[in-house]
């Protein structure tokens, strides 16, 4: 356990707190290993899985377990709120030194339909936080925004809101400079609400059919503690107004439906064609964005747009041209692999030796439309 880190002695908000990725910012940072917190605040909306967040913590048999007693008075806190409501905001920052901004609406189909629901939540929420700290003064050191591949190129609403997000956040080192306002941007998380590795597993639970929108669609992967320390790296090492990128990898969603068969031929895999606003390949980095990209270690960093922001000895560019889920797709092996190792597929026994071949190569999963 680091003795001093980012959170040490801190005020932590967690907005969408209840979420697959702000629960596991919040049990990270509670482990220490970026340094112990003054107090955790998660801001989310959702009471019925606040309680859940709640009785989790309070069953816990370790060195956590006095993390969570009573609500207001322990390093732990649970508030209900939006960050719709510039008072809930006002109210959750006040005394915040970081904010991790996780809270969104990010299913796309539901953003295609309620295009004004996803600007209250991803754009006005976004702002509520850069509003509440510029007018009151709040001392915010660090504000992390969390976005998305769909955000790069967006031809969705989901993707054109956090895109507007992204803008938020960076043009808000120029309103706020007292505020470090920095972004991550990412594909995929595994076994996420709403991905598609859930998806997948409930239809076969459910015997099938397991619904393919494209054969040929990739999607960039990372598992959740991945994006955590994503996260953590950006609040140990961006600058104001970057958008921090990590490098990974990506994968054939027919593959990952086809490994999570597991050799199964009695589901049916069918074409169902793409959703509203969805794409067939994800990118990370436009080819506009290329010539304001620097690579630090396993990241690319996307510098700021704003002139008051740029470094003017910055490196060259080290992309020549977008970074695209189709660049490089994992094979069927090293797909189901991954999957493996992340608790999704089981390891084959002795007697089933498992799948092998290429996905072409399989004798379950015969896509048909």
């Amino acid at each position: 356990m680091a003795e001093q880190g980012v959170f040490q002695d801190k005020a932590v908000v967690v907005t969408g707190g209840t979420g697959s990725l702000g629960q596991a910012l919040v049990r990270r940072i509670l482990t220490g290993e970026e340094g112990r917190p003054h107090k955790v605040i998660v801001l989310s909306r959702d009471e019925a899985k606040q309680h859940e967040m709640r009785n989790w913590y309070l069953n816990l048999r370790s060195s956590t377990d006095e993390v969570l007693y009573h609500n207001f008075a322990n390093t732990l806190e649970l508030r209900i709120g939006d960050v719709r409501c510039f008072d809930d905001v006002c109210s959750v920052l006040r005394g915040a030194e970081i904010v991790l901004h996780a809270a969104a609406l990010k299913q796309v189909p539901t953003c295609e339909y309620f295009p004004s629901q996803a600007v209250a939540t991803n754009c006005l929420g976004a702002e509520n936080i850069v509003r509440a700290i510029r007018d009151h003064g709040y001392p915010v050191e660090t504000v992390v925004g969390v976005s998305t591949d769909k955000a790069c190129k967006p031809v969705n609403v989901m993707g054109m809101t956090k895109a507007i997000q992204e803008r938020i956040f960076i043009a808000a080192n120029v309103l706020v400079p007292e505020t470090r306002f920095t972004c991550v941007r990412y594909g995929n998380v595994l076994s996420s609400r709403g991905s598609v590795v859930p998806l997948f597993e409930s239809q076969i639970e459910a015997g099938g059919p397991v619904t393919i929108t494209d054969p040929r669609m990739t999607r960039f992967l990372l598992t959740l503690e991945e994006a955590v320390d994503v996260v953590f790296e950006s609040i140990r090492a961006s600058r104001r107004g970057e958008t921090l990128v990590p490098i990974v990898r990506s994968a054939r969603v027919l593959d990952i439906a086809r490994a999570m068969l597991d050799g199964r031929d009695d589901i049916e895999l069918v074409e169902v064609g793409t959703r509203p606003g969805e794409k067939v390949h994800e990118i990370l980095v436009s080819e506009e964005e290329c010539r304001h990209v620097e690579r630090r270690g396993a990241h690319y960093v996307i510098l700021p747009l704003v002139p008051e922001l740029r470094d003017a000895t910055r490196l060259d560019p080290v992309l020549e041209q977008e970074y695209s889920s189709a660049d490089s797709p994992l094979s069927f092996e090293d797909t189901l692999r991954l999957l493996r190792e992340n608790g999704l597929v089981p390891d084959p026994g002795p007697s089933r030796g498992g799948l092998a071949g290429s996905a072409s190569e399989q004798p379950s999963g015969r896509l048909s439309s």
